[in-house]
């Protein structure tokens, strides 16, 4: 949801196949910011879709999801949206609320699922996390649906790709990919179909560990949305 780029949010839409999806965004981990939500019903008014959220710390309105039926509404939706913040934070309130179950679910009968930060990392077994916010990432377990690990942010934050490499190397994350600003990667099951980008130099990396010991980080093949 960059306010002046939207081709990542218009080719989430299109991955749907539906001419008017329902959307649902979760911003859990921003403790339901009033700007996230005002940005996501911004950027997708500009198209044919029915949007709506789910919020746990604010009172309800306009399209909201009622909590007295959250398992009924979010597995009724075409893409879900998770936005970014305090990836811990969010999994716990999802734990509590039983969402982790609820989103497994979703991605089992096809629903589209995707996210920006906390949004990206969740998704996976691992996350390198700056949800404690100790200066530097740490591990931190995500949902499981994608093998792997996976940190956003990769080229915009100094030491993202230096602590990935890290907590790969020391074995407190398994092997795993890295992601641009303005770069998304599209899974099917855990296989890799493609990486688009709105920014012209975005990019998404594999990153593995080498039987010496060594990181070996690969970028994958991209396309530019223009």
């Amino acid at each position: 949801m960059e306010p002046e780029n939207l081709l990542l949010d218009q080719y989430c839409l299109n991955c749907t196949g539906k001419t008017a999806p329902k959307v649902c965004f979760i911003p859990t981990a921003s403790g339901d910011s009033e700007d996230f939500l005002s940005r996501f019903y911004t950027a997708f008014a500009r198209y044919s879709c029915k949007p709506s959220h789910l919020a746990f710390f604010r009172q309800p309105r306009s399209s909201a999801i009622p909590l007295i039926d959250i398992e009924q509404h979010l597995l009724n939706q075409d893409l879900i949206y998770v936005g970014g913040g305090n990836t811990r934070a969010m999994l716990a309130v999802w734990r509590e609320w039983n969402i982790d179950e609820i989103l497994r679910k979703a991605w089992r009968s096809g629903i589209l699922l995707t996210g920006m930060s906390a949004g990206a990392i969740c998704w996976f077994e691992y996350g390198g996390s700056d949800s404690t916010w100790v200066g530097k990432l740490s591990s931190l377990q995500g949902l499981g649906l994608v093998r792997g690990s996976c940190t956003p942010h990769y080229d915009s934050e100094s030491n993202r790709r230096a602590d990935f490499h890290q907590l790969i190397k020391n074995g407190e994350l398994p092997p795993g990919i890295g992601i641009d600003d303005g770069a998304a990667v599209l899974f099917e099951g855990q296989q890799v179909m493609e990486v688009v980008t709105s920014r012209p130099a975005a990019k998404a990396y594999q990153v593995k560990l080498r039987e010496d010991g060594q990181i070996i980080e690969e970028s994958l093949e991209t396309r530019y949305l223009c």
